[in-house]
């Protein structure tokens, strides 16, 4: 099969498992959804089957009203008191990760010429721009979570943020994404690895933080997987002459050549992706799916020397020895169910999962770029 086959197949299987609107968690706009539905879309991009573009419509309009407003936050605010101010912020999302399905609305949109898209995208939006930040600057992950910054919060604000700054002409979208980056690359690599930990706590009060650092203990396989794919799909919307588009060129570029020492045996890389020799970490399908697909996309951009395109074809050949089907329906295994921040013995126990929606998600966007080879 091809990776565009093997891509359709798992669209066809979890459309036979969902109906569009119910897919989990059921009435929530969310990453879970929006991660397997920009998949969708990709493969829709090359395939043209318009049934996977109704059904992303069908799950959007689920949960948009006429007017743009997420059916779900009406009338209903989170409040947030900042530190000893006074004043008060209402936001109708709690975490960047309720934003990521939002770019959704930009192929919808364009398709359908569909007013209610456009107003939910402006709706939408500036919730990144106004999120709280912390002393450095860097846009909490979560209301709950203070200060904290999470490798995931690039990719679940920076491309639906790209892609207006591109569209509107809103060159502090574009700065936004920017700067997120290279904070979060400020303050969270690992000098001596190349790798990226988990999240950074700026107050260093969360449990896990590093009292010195405010640094996470460990390198958490997807966590790392979603910067790449993340930072690379900015650059799609990020103009040439960007005087600090080589940074983030150069952060793709640093990130991914420090993961090929990780890489397994058998071509697929970790839950915990440094502990490649410890009986206790296993293989991870959905970092595997993220680090193929974005060395695959660096070397297809130019940012990564074609010498690194075996190690994504080998990381792909792997993966997809993985796979297996019961009857029609495809199975992708080796899910990390997903998880907060915390210690090694946390990341290691962390539940598996077959066609969890990180992991069809994470293989749908390799399988749309491997398409790009034929592979």
């Amino acid at each position: 099969m091809t990776s565009l086959e093997y891509g359709i197949a798992a669209c066809e299987t979890m459309m036979r498992k969902f109906k569009a609107q119910d897919l989990p968690p059921a009435n929530h706009f969310h990453y879970h959804q929006g991660v397997f539905l920009s998949g969708m879309e990709k493969i829709y991009q090359i395939c043209k089957d318009e049934r996977y573009f109704n059904y992303i419509k069908d799950w959007v309009d689920s949960l948009i009203d006429e007017e743009g407003n997420v059916k779900e936050h009406i009338g209903s605010k989170d409040v947030l008191r900042l530190g000893a101010s006074e004043n008060f912020l209402d936001y109708g999302f709690a975490q960047l990760d309720d934003i990521q399905p939002g770019v959704l609305l930009y192929p919808l949109f364009d398709k359908t010429k569909d007013p209610k898209y456009e107003k939910a995208i402006h709706k939408l939006v500036p919730f990144v721009l106004n999120f709280p930040r912390n002393r450095v600057g860097g846009l909490w992950h979560k209301l709950r979570y203070p200060s904290q910054m999470w490798l995931d919060g690039l990719y679940m604000g920076g491309p639906i943020c790209a892609e207006y700054g591109k569209r509107y002409n809103r060159k502090e979208y574009t700065e936004l994404t920017i700067d997120q980056a290279l904070l979060m690359r400020k303050h969270t690599e690992d000098k001596k690895t190349g790798l990226w930990f988990h999240a950074w706590d700026a107050s260093g009060r969360a449990a896990w933080a590093d009292p010195k650092t405010g640094l996470s203990p460990e390198f958490w396989g997807r966590s790392i997987g979603w910067v790449p794919v993340a930072v690379l799909q900015d650059l799609e919307f990020i103009d040439k002459d960007n005087p600090r588009r080589k940074d983030l060129e150069k952060l793709v570029r640093d990130l991914l050549v420090a993961l090929v020492p990780y890489q397994g045996e058998d071509g697929r890389w970790y839950q915990v992706t440094d502990k490649v020799s410890d009986p206790k970490n296993w293989v991870e399908n959905s970092c595997t799916c993220l680090y193929v697909a974005a060395i695959s996309m660096a070397v297809r951009m130019g940012i990564l020397e074609e010498k690194y395109l075996p190690v994504a074809k080998k990381g792909y050949d792997g993966l997809m020895a993985s796979i297996t089907f019961e009857g029609e329906d495809i199975q992708i295994g080796n899910v990390c169910v997903g998880t907060g921040v915390g210690n090694l013995e946390h990341y290691y126990a962390r539940a598996t999962s077959t066609n969890d929606l990180h992991g069809v998600g994470s293989f749908l966007i390799m399988c749309a770029e491997c398409a790009k080879r034929n592979w």
